[in-house]
């Protein structure tokens, strides 16, 4: 039989002291100890009996009775915190101020000569995001923008490692709503076991390890853009990328970063290329993930070297192959970054972009930097000539913003 004691409209009961024995049995020992002790505490001064039992074991085993008290509390707040460090960030939902709600018809004018749709004669441009962000940044959508327009015949696949296989819909983020605005953009699921599938990184993929080394995220993007490569060519950008030109023209190359280093944030490689397989084999042949750039720039330099049997990287097409100058991807060094944020005149901004397709933000060094919109810094004037939708998007939150702010 179960006996309820209630006391100020809290309930505890018999079965209730059984099972806190069953979790703690070095307490039925105490207890039985303690029984002379328990019959004495009747005789004492009645006090309400839902506390009882508690201050019994309280006052006969103090050091205990604290013991139970700090594992409880801590206990709960080591849940409270797993919980909220692990809470899903989708949950919280968008940013104070930006709306997942986008009108195509404001944003992309119909005029857009984008209406037919991509074509399968053209290769794809590929975008990876292999972290488990699903909250796109605006440099993020503009580079999916720019893309887009200079490429409309061309598929604009944009794939993502945080997105579910299972689930159709796309999270509720004004970035997603604007880049469906474009036809020929697709947002797909990255599956990295698919995708390295009858390659030499597949059993590279699978052990374990690799993911405790510091610099996984950037090495596994590394390794996803030379299996895109080889196995459906076409063109891969980094998602810090704004596109000035159709890059289709550029084709079996790659940009040289500075005096001796290649970079692979821009690549544009017919599929089953023999470079981009022997890229594949190096990755794994001369695998270290503990170097920063290692499987990187630093492999495609060493495999153009033995590919041109060269010791020096220069601007030039060996075997099939073109090493691009630096101002036709990567026009400002980046040892340059902050003049992305320094204002320029439109003259000057036509005379540096004049033999450029397109211009790497560095958003590794960058991203912490204000930006002011509108203003007449570099950057600023790239966003509003080349993705212009997330432009004016850019412009409506800052002006809702210093609103709120006032």
């Amino acid at each position: 039989m179960k006996v309820e004691h209630t006391c100020e409209g809290s309930s505890y009961s018999a079965a209730s002291s059984v099972r806190f024995l069953f979790f703690f049995p070095s307490l039925q020992i105490m207890m039985a100890v303690s029984g002379e002790q328990a019959m004495a505490g009747e005789r004492m001064l009645r006090m309400p009996s839902c506390l009882l039992k508690p201050t019994r074991v309280m006052l006969s085993h103090k050091p205990w009775a604290l013991f139970i008290l700090i594992f409880v509390f801590v206990s709960f707040a080591y849940h409270k915190l797993y919980w909220g460090i692990w809470e899903d960030p989708k949950s919280r939902g968008p940013p104070y101020g930006l709306s997942a709600e986008i009108s195509c018809a404001h944003y992309v004018p119909s005029s857009l000569n984008i209406a037919g749709g991509p074509s399968p004669s053209t290769g794809s441009v590929f975008f990876v995001e292999t972290s488990e962000q699903t909250t796109p940044s605006y440099l993020f959508s503009c580079s999916v923008e720019s893309a887009a327009r200079a490429h409309p015949t061309s598929r604009v696949v944009v794939l993502m490692k945080g997105l579910a296989k299972e689930n159709a819909s796309l999270p509720k983020h004004w970035a997603f709503s604007l880049m469906s605005c474009f036809p020929n953009v697709e947002i797909q699921p990255l599956d990295l076991t698919d995708l390295f599938s009858g390659t030499p990184l597949a059993q590279w993929y699978l052990q374990p390890q690799r993911q405790q080394e510091p610099h996984f995220l950037h090495v596994l993007s590394d390794a996803c853009r030379i299996v895109l490569m080889w196995k459906f060519g076409g063109i891969y950008l980094d998602t810090d990328f704004i596109v000035l030109k159709d890059l289709q023209n550029l084709t079996d190359a790659l940009g040289i970063q500075d005096d001796d280093e290649l970079n692979g944030a821009f690549l544009s490689f017919k599929p089953k290329h023999k470079f981009m397989e022997l890229c594949m084999e190096d990755f794994v042949q001369n695998y270290n993930g503990w170097v920063w750039g290692h499987q990187g720039p630093e492999l495609l330099t060493r495999v153009f070297k033995k590919w041109c049997s060269i010791q020096t990287i220069k601007s030039m097409s060996c075997k099939g192959v073109s090493a691009l100058a630096p101002e036709v991807v990567y026009p400002i060094p980046w040892q340059d970054w902050k003049k992305l944020f320094e204002p320029v005149s439109a003259l000057e901004l036509r005379k540096l972009l004049k033999n450029t397709y397109a211009v790497l933000v560095w958003n590794k060094l960058s991203h912490g930097t204000k930006l002011e919109i509108p203003s007449q810094a570099l950057l600023a004037q790239l966003y509003s000539q080349f993705c212009p939708a997330t432009y004016t998007k850019m412009k409506q939150d800052s002006e809702e913003l210093s609103r709120h702010a006032v």
